[in-house]
């Protein structure tokens, strides 16, 4: 496969839940802090439904990451 472009097989299958989440509820703690500045808050299933295109590029990097731990132990 090319580098530089995702790999989609098991390991980023299992990853893109927690990441998912975890972008959800970044986006949801950042909607409550723009509020200051006059924005809408999102909902709690508003930031899960943001989340999901902006999950994608998190978990790849989340599994180059997680590629690398296991490359590092490896040795």
């Amino acid at each position: 496969m090319l580098d530089g472009f995702p790999q989609f097989d098991g390991l980023a299958l299992v990853l893109y839940p927690f990441v998912w989440g975890a972008v959800a509820i970044n986006l949801f703690m950042l909607s409550l802090g723009w509020q200051v500045f006059g924005f809408a808050v999102l909902s709690p299933y508003q930031a899960m439904i943001f989340a999901v295109p902006f999950a994608v590029p998190a978990n790849w990097l989340c599994t180059k990451w997680v590629r690398g731990l296991i490359a590092e132990a490896d040795k």
